[in-house]
């Protein structure tokens, strides 16, 4: 008869255990062992089961995206960068002191911590005294004050320029740096998410070198991503750029490796995206967002498009009642369905839908059928003289007798020749047209419309767009010290009360009273009518849907869409919470 040999032990449980095993019978044994499996197995079982409940998945470094771009970055550069992929390259490659997040709030990047005085005029900031360039060198003090003053010198012409006129940039310390305002700017905070440049590669390049340099093209910052290799085609033009993740930077090195490749027009990035060439595109036209079979992200972009009256150049539009009319005949939301696809918010006010949450909902007028719209907006003009012709036109006729003139209500529409904007002014003529209202759309070149047409201001109406930033300055688009050139006020409007508010806007950053301020600005704006609000078109993101920790959140500019760029992964690892804080 077998028995089961343990070893010698000494404490007197295990000695009894063993005898009791020893008592057993053959059958007796077999059937304990059996048990004593069956209960092992469960336990393991439990403990696995126990163990997976309480696993959670975090982020894995490992995998990449492939993106496509329209056009070839020349300026990689934070000071000079014009185009969407110069910006797009910039955002990755390069870091400031604070760095927006997709809430629409700042966090510090390159900063430790800030401070700002009572009265506003003085930010001050403390440098990371690990924060480093892709290159190994610490970032310091005098890195940022000469990148602030590139930005300013007149020389380099940098688009930024104007944001930082008046500004005293000082290195206190080598890892204290103060800015000196001339008058209290709340959106002042923006400026500081301004790409830092090292100043011992870019230091001994003259400003008139300054554009021709090789750092253009191939950047050293200290932003989430650096350049590992750069591919060009055979006349030397960049065809793509291998981004690697940046170990030391300062808000935690990404997951993702990235590549963006450069196609030379929109059809050419399509097939691309079609054929599998590349994962992900942004800036599609809605013409093309239609048949494309790819995942979608979106997010209204801050931009507002409308129709803003000329009241100077143009008599008839001088009447409110004739704006009112024009204003209640429009039907936004079938404007976006037809002219976006879609892929827009319609707007009655200002700004967009993402800032400060401002955007009043639509009248209830928004839900009118079509004739409904039309008989509405055709009562306001015969309330006020109006009347149609047999020819279907709106005339109005004024005196009597050899006394009596009249005036047929027809006016101008210009716009850029953009396909979208194009087939808005089409839109609005056909709708116009239905009141019996006479519009001729022109259109023109980009350069033409601002050189020849808007800062003359030779425009009866202008169809156009309006960049709304993330701090809510309406300042260049409203205020009437910004009706003429350059200003940005294309409407011409002037309105005291207005104006108070909007300059208090500029002053305070408590956020209960800038949107009391911004109310006050909006009641003036929809009582006058100098403009008429269309929509605020969506930012459109083909991009895998396994890319988790996408947050498009507030979109001001395409390169936005890189805001959570850290957060992004295609990998997964299965952790005990109490080893999430370090995962990263």
């Amino acid at each position: 008869m077998s028995k089961l040999h343990l070893p010698s032990l000494r404490l007197p449980f295990l000695r009894k255990a063993h005898e009791t095993y020893d008592s057993f019978t053959a059958s007796g044994r077999a059937l304990f062992l059996f048990f004593a499996a069956l209960c092992a197995l469960s336990s393991l079982s439990l403990v696995y089961m126990l163990n997976a409940s309480l696993l959670v998945a975090a982020p894995a470094r490992g995998g990449s995206l492939t993106e496509g771009l329209i056009g070839s970055p020349r300026f990689i550069n934070p000071i000079l960068a014009l185009s969407d992929a110069d910006r797009d390259l910039t955002a990755l490659t390069y870091s400031g002191l604070l760095r927006a997040n997709s809430d629409g709030t700042y966090q510090p990047d390159l900063a430790s911590a800030y401070t700002v005085s009572d009265d506003g005029l003085t930010y001050t900031f403390t440098i990371r005294p690990e924060a480093t360039f892709h290159d190994g060198r610490a970032v310091t003090a005098a890195d940022i004050v000469f990148t602030v003053q590139k930005a300013q010198a007149a020389a380099l012409k940098s688009p930024l320029r104007a944001n930082w006129d008046g500004v005293l940039a000082e290195a206190v310390d080598p890892a204290t740096v103060r800015f000196t305002l001339k008058a209290a700017y709340a959106p002042f905070i923006k400026n500081l998410t301004l790409g830092i440049l090292p100043e011992h590669l870019w230091g001994s390049i003259s400003e008139e070198e300054f554009p021709f340099s090789e750092l253009n093209a191939e950047p050293v910052g200290s932003g989430p991503y650096r350049v590992e290799q750069v591919s060009r085609t055979a006349s030397g033009i960049p065809s793509s750029y291998e981004l690697v993740p940046f170990k030391n930077y300062m808000l935690g090195q990404p997951y993702l490796s990235l590549t963006l490749r450069f196609y030379q027009s929109e059809d050419a990035l399509v097939q691309a995206l079609q054929g599998g060439e590349v994962d992900a595109a942004s800036g599609l036209s809605p013409d093309k967002l239609a048949g494309l079979k790819a995942d979608i992200s979106t997010a209204s972009l801050n931009r507002v498009f409308g129709v803003f009256f000329n009241q100077n150049q143009s008599e008839l539009l001088r009447q409110k009642a004739v704006r009112e009319a024009l204003d209640a005949a429009i039907d936004r939301q079938d404007l976006v369905e037809k002219v976006l696809g879609g892929y827009g918010t319609p707007l009655t006010g200002p700004v967009p839908p993402s800032i400060m949450g401002a955007l009043k909902s639509e009248p209830a007028s928004s839900t009118l059928a079509a004739q409904d719209r039309l008989a509405k907006a055709q009562k306001i003009l015969s309330d006020n003289g109006w009347e149609l012709n047999e020819s279907g036109v709106q005339v109005k006729t004024t005196g009597t007798g050899k006394n009596a003139t009249s005036q047929t209500l027809a006016f101008d529409l210009s716009t850029a020749n953009v396909p979208e904007l194009r087939a808005a002014a089409e839109y609005l003529r056909e709708t116009w047209g239905r009141l019996g209202v006479q519009v001729t759309v022109k259109v023109f070149e980009a350069g033409d419309l601002s050189q020849n047409v808007i800062r003359p201001r030779k425009y009866d109406a202008l169809l156009f767009g309006e960049v709304i930033g993330r701090e809510l300055d309406l300042f260049a688009f409203w205020h009437s010290s910004q009706r003429n050139d350059p200003g940005l006020n294309v409407a011409g409007y002037a309105n005291s009360t207005a104006d108070d508010a909007l300059e208090s806007l500029r002053q305070t950053t408590d956020q209960a009273e800038r949107a009391k301020l911004y109310q006050e600005f909006s009641d003036e704006l929809a009582a006058d009518i100098p403009a008429v609000f269309l929509y605020a078109p969506d930012f459109v993101y083909s991009i895998p849907k396994d890319i988790q920790g996408l947050n498009l959140g507030l979109v001001e500019s395409p390169s936005d869409r890189f805001l959570s760029v850290t957060q992004w992964h295609r990998e997964v690892d299965y952790v005990w919470p109490v080893f999430l804080g370090g995962n990263r």
